[in-house]
């Protein structure tokens, strides 16, 4: 498939235009999107996937954001729950409304670039995808989730959740979430109750990373760490989060030895 990339950022950033880059919340899914096609592109090249494919792969990180700036627009919130599923919306605008033309004009790869981004936030990548379509879909998976651990860093908490400091820091993890935790999966959107609960949620979806580069670039940022490192006003919350952080740990110090013996 050819891709001029020139080109498809030059239509990422026209379509972006026609939204406030001055607020922080478009700022923020611009500067996300960057960084999600880098990371599409370390992971590909460190996975084995060809040069093509390492193109495509890049391709996909650009687009698949591209239904959250209508969403915040039309709704005022990026919470998929209280609007829309962006993933879906996205792919709507791209793919049924013919926007996928002002990036690439080959075609070829519609139906694979249009599963991955169709895909990418839901909580399983759906079992009728081929191998090749969840090969991407997965990579794609991880580079967004790997993006979403910083995010929840470098922004503050309150911001992206809506909520306030005092809300945050006075509120416990509930049982149901623990328990998600624990088994070592995604905590489902409708398990969620406090404020705090967001803050595990994001933790857990290191669980869900599918490649083995994908965890050791998670680690080496230390995004992770700082999100784990999470205080609250509550010594139950605390200790919550002490037994949170050894579990992660002690996941991924066993995913790093599984992909040293696959070495």
């Amino acid at each position: 498939m050819v891709i001029d990339r020139q080109r498809a950022l030059a239509a990422f950033q026209e379509y972006t235009g026609h939204y406030d880059i001055t607020d922080e919340k478009v700022r923020l899914k611009i500067d996300h999107t960057y960084r999600v096609c880098a990371l599409c592109e370390q992971i590909a090249a460190q996975s084995g996937f060809d040069e093509d494919e390492i193109r495509l792969s890049w391709l996909t990180g650009l687009l698949h954001d591209v239904g959250r700036f209508e969403q915040l627009r039309r709704y005022g919130t990026f919470i998929d729950a209280q609007s829309i599923d962006h993933a879906e919306f996205g792919a709507d605008i791209l793919f049924r409304q013919g926007k996928i033309r002002d990036y690439v004009e080959d075609a070829s790869e519609d139906e694979l670039l249009e599963k991955a981004v169709r895909c990418h936030s839901a909580y399983r990548v759906p079992v009728d995808y081929t191998p090749r379509e969840k090969r991407f879909a997965d990579l794609l998976r991880d580079a967004d989730k790997i993006d979403i651990v910083k995010v929840n860093v470098i922004v503050p908490i309150e911001e992206i959740y809506n909520v306030t400091t005092y809300e945050l820091t006075h509120c416990s993890v509930t049982e149901e979430v623990l328990q998600a935790f624990y088994e070592e999966h995604c905590i489902l959107r409708n398990l969620k109750r406090t404020p705090v609960d967001n803050v595990v949620g994001h933790i857990s979806l290191v669980y869900e990373l599918v490649y083995p580069v994908s965890c050791q670039i998670v680690q080496k940022q230390g995004y992770l760490h700082r999100l784990m490192d999470f205080h609250s006003e509550l010594s139950k919350t605390n200790e919550q989060f002490a037994k949170i952080r050894e579990k992660m740990e002690q996941y991924l110090k066993r995913k790093t030895m599984s992909a040293t013996v696959q070495r």
